[in-house]
Protein backbone atom coordinates (compact mmCIF):
# COMPACT_ATOMS: atom_id res chain seq x y z
CA UNK A 1 0.00 0.00 0.00
CA UNK A 2 1.21 3.48 -1.14
CA UNK A 3 2.86 5.58 2.08
CA UNK A 4 0.52 8.60 2.88
CA UNK A 5 3.83 10.77 1.57
CA UNK A 6 3.46 9.17 -2.13
CA UNK A 7 -0.52 9.87 -1.99
CA UNK A 8 -0.31 13.71 -1.40
CA UNK A 9 2.12 13.57 -3.63
CA UNK A 10 0.23 12.10 -6.14
CA UNK A 11 -2.99 14.17 -5.74
CA UNK A 12 -0.68 17.28 -5.65
CA UNK A 13 0.10 16.72 -9.41
CA UNK A 14 -3.16 18.22 -10.62
CA UNK A 15 -2.51 21.33 -8.88
CA UNK A 16 0.70 21.89 -10.17
CA UNK A 17 -0.46 21.17 -13.67
CA UNK A 18 -3.07 23.78 -13.13
CA UNK A 19 0.01 26.30 -11.68
CA UNK A 20 1.51 25.68 -14.47
CA UNK A 21 -1.17 26.67 -16.86
CA UNK A 22 -2.19 29.59 -14.81
CA UNK A 23 1.02 32.02 -14.24
CA UNK A 24 0.68 34.09 -11.07
CA UNK A 25 1.83 37.21 -14.02
CA UNK A 26 -0.67 36.46 -17.00
CA UNK A 27 -0.80 40.12 -18.02
CA UNK A 28 1.90 40.51 -20.46
CA UNK A 29 3.11 44.26 -19.33
CA UNK A 30 2.21 47.37 -21.33
CA UNK A 31 4.18 48.18 -24.42
CA UNK A 32 4.76 52.11 -24.29
CA UNK A 33 5.73 54.12 -27.09
CA UNK A 34 5.40 57.59 -25.38
CA UNK A 35 5.71 58.46 -22.39
CA UNK A 36 4.53 62.12 -21.09
CA UNK A 37 6.28 63.15 -17.86
CA UNK A 38 4.62 66.63 -16.45
CA UNK A 39 5.96 68.05 -13.07
CA UNK A 40 2.40 69.46 -11.35
CA UNK A 41 -0.93 69.41 -11.50
CA UNK A 42 -3.45 72.24 -9.66
CA UNK A 43 -5.90 70.65 -8.44
CA UNK A 44 -7.77 68.03 -10.61
CA UNK A 45 -6.73 66.15 -13.36
CA UNK A 46 -9.54 68.01 -15.57
CA UNK A 47 -12.74 70.41 -14.98
CA UNK A 48 -10.07 72.94 -13.19
CA UNK A 49 -7.32 75.15 -13.63
CA UNK A 50 -5.00 73.57 -16.10
CA UNK A 51 -1.71 72.85 -14.38
CA UNK A 52 1.23 70.99 -16.58
CA UNK A 53 -0.62 67.61 -16.97
CA UNK A 54 -4.48 68.72 -17.51
CA UNK A 55 -4.06 69.20 -21.43
CA UNK A 56 -2.33 66.19 -21.74
CA UNK A 57 -4.65 63.96 -19.34
CA UNK A 58 -7.97 65.53 -21.46
CA UNK A 59 -6.20 64.42 -24.58
CA UNK A 60 -5.49 60.44 -24.17
CA UNK A 61 -6.49 59.36 -20.86
CA UNK A 62 -10.35 60.61 -19.78
CA UNK A 63 -11.31 57.13 -20.65
CA UNK A 64 -8.21 54.94 -18.72
CA UNK A 65 -7.50 53.90 -15.25
CA UNK A 66 -5.24 55.12 -13.08
CA UNK A 67 -2.19 52.42 -12.20
CA UNK A 68 -0.56 52.42 -9.13
CA UNK A 69 3.27 52.30 -8.94
CA UNK A 70 5.29 51.99 -5.62
CA UNK A 71 7.74 54.59 -5.15
CA UNK A 72 6.16 57.24 -7.89
CA UNK A 73 4.73 60.50 -6.53
CA UNK A 74 1.26 59.79 -8.88
CA UNK A 75 -0.24 56.57 -10.84
CA UNK A 76 0.69 56.37 -14.09
CA UNK A 77 -2.33 56.74 -16.65
CA UNK A 78 -2.00 54.82 -20.59
CA UNK A 79 -4.36 54.47 -23.15
CA UNK A 80 -4.68 52.00 -25.74
CA UNK A 81 -1.93 53.34 -28.38
CA UNK A 82 0.67 53.10 -25.75
CA UNK A 83 0.94 56.46 -24.76
CA UNK A 84 1.67 56.59 -21.39
CA UNK A 85 1.94 59.70 -18.78
CA UNK A 86 2.78 60.99 -15.24
CA UNK A 87 2.98 64.23 -12.79
CA UNK A 88 6.36 63.12 -11.41
CA UNK A 89 6.63 65.82 -8.70
CA UNK A 90 9.19 69.20 -8.92
CA UNK A 91 12.84 69.69 -8.52
CA UNK A 92 15.28 66.86 -9.06
CA UNK A 93 14.58 64.60 -6.59
CA UNK A 94 11.02 64.08 -6.60
CA UNK A 95 10.98 63.63 -10.42
CA UNK A 96 13.47 61.48 -10.72
CA UNK A 97 12.64 58.97 -7.70
CA UNK A 98 9.56 59.06 -9.66
CA UNK A 99 10.49 57.92 -13.12
CA UNK A 100 12.89 55.57 -11.69
CA UNK A 101 10.02 53.20 -9.90
CA UNK A 102 7.90 53.89 -13.42
CA UNK A 103 10.66 52.48 -15.13
CA UNK A 104 11.39 49.70 -13.20
CA UNK A 105 7.96 48.85 -12.87
CA UNK A 106 7.03 45.34 -14.02
CA UNK A 107 3.61 46.99 -15.37
CA UNK A 108 5.49 48.71 -18.22
CA UNK A 109 7.88 47.71 -21.02
CA UNK A 110 10.13 51.05 -21.95
CA UNK A 111 12.14 49.25 -24.20
CA UNK A 112 10.99 51.18 -27.71
CA UNK A 113 9.65 54.23 -25.26
CA UNK A 114 9.76 57.65 -26.60
CA UNK A 115 10.10 60.15 -23.69
CA UNK A 116 8.50 63.69 -23.35
CA UNK A 117 9.59 65.71 -20.34
CA UNK A 118 7.14 68.61 -20.33
CA UNK A 119 6.17 71.78 -17.91
CA UNK A 120 6.15 75.36 -17.76
CA UNK A 121 9.41 77.53 -17.24
CA UNK A 122 11.32 80.64 -17.65
CA UNK A 123 13.43 82.31 -20.19
CA UNK A 124 15.67 85.11 -20.57
CA UNK A 125 14.00 87.94 -22.11
CA UNK A 126 17.42 88.64 -24.83
CA UNK A 127 16.32 84.95 -26.37
CA UNK A 128 12.49 84.19 -25.44
CA UNK A 129 9.15 85.52 -24.53
CA UNK A 130 6.15 84.68 -22.74
CA UNK A 131 4.03 81.63 -24.37
CA UNK A 132 7.21 80.20 -26.01
CA UNK A 133 7.69 76.79 -26.30
CA UNK A 134 10.83 75.42 -26.51
CA UNK A 135 12.55 71.46 -27.61
CA UNK A 136 15.53 71.38 -25.88
CA UNK A 137 19.07 70.01 -27.97
CA UNK A 138 20.80 70.54 -24.86
CA UNK A 139 20.19 69.50 -21.17
CA UNK A 140 22.93 71.29 -18.99
CA UNK A 141 22.64 70.49 -14.98
CA UNK A 142 23.11 74.05 -13.27
CA UNK A 143 24.13 73.02 -9.58
CA UNK A 144 26.84 70.42 -10.36
CA UNK A 145 30.28 72.43 -10.14
CA UNK A 146 31.72 75.63 -7.46
CA UNK A 147 29.97 78.61 -6.55
CA UNK A 148 31.44 81.97 -4.76
CA UNK A 149 30.46 85.79 -3.91
CA UNK A 150 31.19 87.98 -6.72
CA UNK A 151 32.85 89.87 -3.38
CA UNK A 152 35.19 87.27 -3.47
CA UNK A 153 37.04 87.68 -6.88
CA UNK A 154 37.21 90.53 -9.43
CA UNK A 155 34.50 92.49 -11.02
CA UNK A 156 33.37 90.66 -13.94
CA UNK A 157 35.45 87.20 -13.14
CA UNK A 158 33.35 83.94 -13.43
CA UNK A 159 31.51 83.31 -10.23
CA UNK A 160 31.16 79.41 -11.35
CA UNK A 161 33.39 76.46 -12.18
CA UNK A 162 32.45 73.07 -12.68
CA UNK A 163 33.66 70.43 -10.41
CA UNK A 164 35.63 67.43 -11.99
CA UNK A 165 33.80 63.77 -11.48
CA UNK A 166 30.28 64.70 -13.32
CA UNK A 167 31.31 64.97 -16.62
CA UNK A 168 29.04 62.34 -17.72
CA UNK A 169 25.92 63.69 -15.96
CA UNK A 170 26.32 67.60 -15.84
CA UNK A 171 25.91 67.56 -20.08
CA UNK A 172 23.77 66.13 -22.30
CA UNK A 173 23.16 66.53 -25.97
CA UNK A 174 20.03 65.53 -27.20
CA UNK A 175 19.30 62.88 -30.16
CA UNK A 176 19.68 65.74 -33.11
CA UNK A 177 17.63 63.66 -35.71
CA UNK A 178 14.73 63.35 -33.46
CA UNK A 179 14.86 67.37 -32.28
CA UNK A 180 14.80 67.94 -35.75
CA UNK A 181 11.74 65.39 -36.51
CA UNK A 182 10.29 67.03 -33.42
CA UNK A 183 10.41 70.90 -34.49
CA UNK A 184 9.46 69.84 -38.10
CA UNK A 185 6.67 67.65 -36.96
CA UNK A 186 5.11 70.87 -34.78
CA UNK A 187 6.52 73.89 -36.56
CA UNK A 188 2.89 74.92 -38.14
CA UNK A 189 1.26 74.19 -34.65
CA UNK A 190 -0.65 78.06 -33.82
CA UNK A 191 0.46 78.91 -30.67
CA UNK A 192 -2.42 80.55 -27.95
CA UNK A 193 -1.53 84.14 -26.55
CA UNK A 194 -3.46 86.41 -23.74
CA UNK A 195 -4.01 90.04 -23.97
CA UNK A 196 -2.36 90.48 -20.62
CA UNK A 197 1.04 88.51 -21.85
CA UNK A 198 0.98 90.98 -24.40
CA UNK A 199 1.19 93.95 -22.65
CA UNK A 200 3.70 92.79 -20.06
CA UNK A 201 5.86 92.01 -23.25
CA UNK A 202 5.93 95.41 -23.78
CA UNK A 203 7.75 96.56 -20.32
CA UNK A 204 11.21 94.61 -21.64
CA UNK A 205 13.32 96.50 -24.76
CA UNK A 206 14.20 93.41 -25.71
CA UNK A 207 13.44 92.26 -29.26
CA UNK A 208 12.44 88.53 -28.51
CA UNK A 209 10.88 89.71 -25.33
CA UNK A 210 8.64 91.88 -27.16
CA UNK A 211 7.76 89.28 -30.07
CA UNK A 212 4.67 87.30 -30.31
CA UNK A 213 4.95 83.19 -28.58
CA UNK A 214 7.30 81.20 -31.23
CA UNK A 215 8.31 77.58 -31.25
CA UNK A 216 11.92 77.61 -30.74
CA UNK A 217 14.82 75.36 -29.64
CA UNK A 218 18.38 75.28 -27.22
CA UNK A 219 19.26 75.13 -23.94
CA UNK A 220 17.20 73.82 -21.16
CA UNK A 221 19.53 74.53 -17.26
CA UNK A 222 18.05 72.23 -15.14
CA UNK A 223 18.58 73.60 -11.19
CA UNK A 224 17.33 73.58 -8.07
CA UNK A 225 17.13 76.75 -7.65
CA UNK A 226 14.20 79.15 -9.11
CA UNK A 227 17.31 81.78 -10.16
CA UNK A 228 15.89 84.92 -10.85
CA UNK A 229 18.01 88.59 -12.20
CA UNK A 230 20.18 89.34 -15.41
CA UNK A 231 23.41 88.02 -12.79
CA UNK A 232 22.41 84.68 -12.54
CA UNK A 233 20.98 84.41 -16.18
CA UNK A 234 24.16 85.40 -17.55
CA UNK A 235 26.20 82.64 -15.42
CA UNK A 236 23.58 80.31 -17.24
CA UNK A 237 24.83 81.51 -20.67
CA UNK A 238 27.95 81.24 -19.03
CA UNK A 239 27.81 77.67 -18.44
CA UNK A 240 25.85 76.81 -21.43
CA UNK A 241 29.33 78.52 -23.44
CA UNK A 242 31.56 76.56 -21.15
CA UNK A 243 30.35 73.02 -21.82
CA UNK A 244 29.82 74.01 -25.60
CA UNK A 245 26.18 73.67 -25.48
CA UNK A 246 23.37 75.91 -27.65
CA UNK A 247 22.35 79.01 -26.24
CA UNK A 248 20.97 78.89 -22.42
CA UNK A 249 16.79 79.41 -23.28
CA UNK A 250 14.96 77.63 -20.73
CA UNK A 251 15.20 77.36 -16.59
CA UNK A 252 13.83 74.41 -15.20
CA UNK A 253 14.37 72.00 -12.23
CA UNK A 254 13.75 68.18 -13.44
CA UNK A 255 14.81 67.54 -17.24
CA UNK A 256 18.89 67.05 -16.73
CA UNK A 257 17.77 64.61 -13.31
CA UNK A 258 15.21 62.45 -15.51
CA UNK A 259 17.32 62.15 -18.35
CA UNK A 260 19.83 60.60 -15.71
CA UNK A 261 17.44 58.49 -14.81
CA UNK A 262 16.59 56.90 -18.14
CA UNK A 263 20.08 56.95 -19.53
CA UNK A 264 20.98 54.33 -17.02
CA UNK A 265 18.37 51.99 -18.29
CA UNK A 266 17.69 53.15 -22.06
CA UNK A 267 20.33 55.35 -23.08
CA UNK A 268 18.94 58.83 -24.02
CA UNK A 269 18.30 58.88 -27.59
CA UNK A 270 14.62 58.78 -27.33
CA UNK A 271 14.16 61.88 -25.17
CA UNK A 272 12.93 65.18 -25.68
CA UNK A 273 12.44 68.08 -23.16
CA UNK A 274 9.71 70.47 -24.08
CA UNK A 275 8.90 73.56 -21.98
CA UNK A 276 7.08 76.61 -21.96
CA UNK A 277 7.94 79.93 -20.89
CA UNK A 278 5.52 81.45 -18.45
CA UNK A 279 7.90 83.90 -16.77
CA UNK A 280 10.95 85.56 -17.85
CA UNK A 281 13.89 85.03 -15.62
CA UNK A 282 14.73 88.21 -14.70
CA UNK A 283 12.50 92.08 -13.83
CA UNK A 284 12.20 94.41 -16.33
CA UNK A 285 14.88 97.57 -16.11
CA UNK A 286 12.18 99.59 -14.02
CA UNK A 287 11.92 96.58 -11.20
CA UNK A 288 14.39 95.24 -8.84
CA UNK A 289 14.78 91.00 -8.80
CA UNK A 290 12.69 90.94 -5.64
CA UNK A 291 9.52 93.27 -7.26
CA UNK A 292 9.84 90.64 -10.15
CA UNK A 293 10.02 88.13 -7.73
CA UNK A 294 7.14 89.71 -5.99
CA UNK A 295 4.91 91.72 -7.87
CA UNK A 296 2.40 94.00 -6.99
CA UNK A 297 -1.49 92.89 -7.99
CA UNK A 298 -2.25 93.29 -11.77
CA UNK A 299 1.98 93.15 -12.17
CA UNK A 300 2.18 89.38 -13.22
CA UNK A 301 2.94 88.12 -16.66
CA UNK A 302 -0.37 86.56 -17.74
CA UNK A 303 -0.28 83.80 -20.29
CA UNK A 304 -0.26 80.86 -18.08
CA UNK A 305 -3.23 79.02 -19.30
CA UNK A 306 -2.21 79.73 -22.83
CA UNK A 307 1.36 78.54 -22.30
CA UNK A 308 0.06 75.22 -20.79
CA UNK A 309 -2.48 74.82 -23.78
CA UNK A 310 0.56 75.57 -26.03
CA UNK A 311 2.92 73.03 -25.13
CA UNK A 312 0.35 70.35 -25.47
CA UNK A 313 -0.10 70.93 -28.70
CA UNK A 314 3.45 71.01 -29.64
CA UNK A 315 4.05 68.16 -28.02
CA UNK A 316 0.85 66.06 -29.29
CA UNK A 317 2.05 67.12 -32.72
CA UNK A 318 4.57 64.57 -32.41
CA UNK A 319 3.16 62.48 -29.81
CA UNK A 320 0.61 61.50 -32.79
CA UNK A 321 2.82 61.17 -35.59
CA UNK A 322 4.77 58.29 -33.46
CA UNK A 323 1.72 56.90 -32.13
CA UNK A 324 0.31 56.64 -36.03
CA UNK A 325 3.34 55.31 -37.93
CA UNK A 326 4.78 52.85 -35.21
CA UNK A 327 6.31 50.62 -37.68
CA UNK A 328 8.74 53.38 -38.81
CA UNK A 329 9.18 54.80 -35.59
CA UNK A 330 9.54 51.56 -33.34
CA UNK A 331 13.31 51.28 -33.76
CA UNK A 332 13.97 54.60 -33.68
CA UNK A 333 14.01 57.92 -35.32
CA UNK A 334 13.59 57.67 -39.21
CA UNK A 335 16.41 59.33 -41.84
CA UNK A 336 15.59 62.74 -41.99
CA UNK A 337 14.75 63.70 -45.69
Amino acid sequence: MPSSFVLRALAAIPLLAAAAASPLHAEEPIAVRTFIGSMFEIGENTGDRAGEFQNWYERYWQESKPIEVRGALNPVWCNGDGVCGSVLGMGKVSSSASMMAILLSPEFDFSQAYFFLTGVAGTPPSRGTIGDVNWATWLVDYDLGHRWDQDEVSPGEPLFMPREGYEDIRLYELNSTLVEWAVRLSEDVELADSPEAREYRQRYPDEAARGAPRIATGTHMTGDTFFHGPGLSAEAQYIAELYGADDYMITEMEAAAITQVIDRLHGTDRVLSLRGAVNFDQGHPDETTLEHLDPAPGETAGGFAETVANIASVGSAVVDHIVAHWPEWQDGPPELD
